[in-house]
């Protein structure tokens, strides 16, 4: 879509380069939301491709993405022998209503910062315990975690003109086992519940990432592997039934009968 409103883009090497922050502004990385609809009270977009960084850069204490790294970059990544938990990456991305063109095109920052019940790198990243970078306007960098950094329906803690960098999958993570379920009302529909499981090889630090089917996600921690009867009363203790997020893609009832069913099938996979 041709954004009319919109009479400069801003190329900046650096982000220094963009100077103060004011109405009208708007990053822009894929642009896949961005130029899907009006935006009527943008009349500058800012490049964030132009920084120039490194998509994927994996160290010793785990992986570090780019806000600005492309879903076919995540995709494509293999990754150290001992991080079992990257095919939860294709996984995810498979959750995903997109063409390829889309995928060729969107970022796994703008997804995470549009903040939807149903996004897919939300739900990734939240599961691997994921902590976001983020670079405010004024001020030293702030980190928050995924699991934090949504918190509600299009909602996060983003302030005016903030920045978000990066987000760093820590390798205790990515080295835990993994079972993950998804399920849509429609073949190839938006998810109505995308629930993931990781756990250490002798079923110590169990970790529940509820997501889609709640506002924001939820994690549940356990220190071993629970029970059917701990883990459904844990989910309970922590969702209660107004808790599910309600939309066209699934009531909130069927939506906590998902979560349950799915947690299950996860616990008895990783047990």
């Amino acid at each position: 879509m041709n954004l009319n409103t919109v009479g400069e883009i801003k190329r900046p090497a650096s982000v220094e380069e963009v100077g103060p922050w004011r109405d009208g502004y708007s990053w822009l990385a894929g642009g896949t939301w961005l130029f899907s609809e009006p935006q009527i009270a943008v009349d500058t977009l800012i490049d964030l491709p132009s920084l120039g960084w490194t998509p994927l850069t994996v160290g010793e204490s785990g992986l570090e993405i780019a806000a600005t790294c492309r879903i076919v970059n995540l995709h494509d990544f293999k990754g150290p022998a001992g991080w079992r938990a990257v095919p939860l990456f294709r996984q995810c991305i498979d959750a995903f209503l997109m063409s390829f063109k889309i995928w060729n095109a969107a970022t796994v920052g703008g997804n995470i910062v549009m903040s939807l019940p149903a996004g897919a790198m939300i739900s990734l990243t939240a599961a691997l315990e994921g902590v976001c970078t983020l670079w405010p306007r004024d001020g030293k960098p702030r980190q928050v975690p995924v699991v934090d950094f949504v918190t509600g329906n299009h909602q996060n803690v983003l302030q005016k003109g903030e920045l978000l960098r990066s987000i760093h999958l820590p390798a205790s993570a990515l080295s835990k086992r993994h079972a993950m379920r998804q399920v849509s009302l429609t073949h190839l529909g938006r998810s109505a519940a995308l629930i993931v499981g990781t756990v250490g090889d002798r079923g110590e630090d169990f970790l529940l990432t509820v997501s889609a089917a709640t506002p924001k996600p939820v994690h549940l921690r356990f220190s071993k592997l629970p029970s059917a009867a701990e883990l459904r009363k844990a989910i309970d203790d922590k969702l209660s039934p107004d808790a599910y997020f309600q939309d066209v893609h699934g009531s909130a009832p069927y939506k906590r009968h998902v979560t349950y069913y799915l947690a299950e099938q996860i616990r008895t996979e990783l047990a």
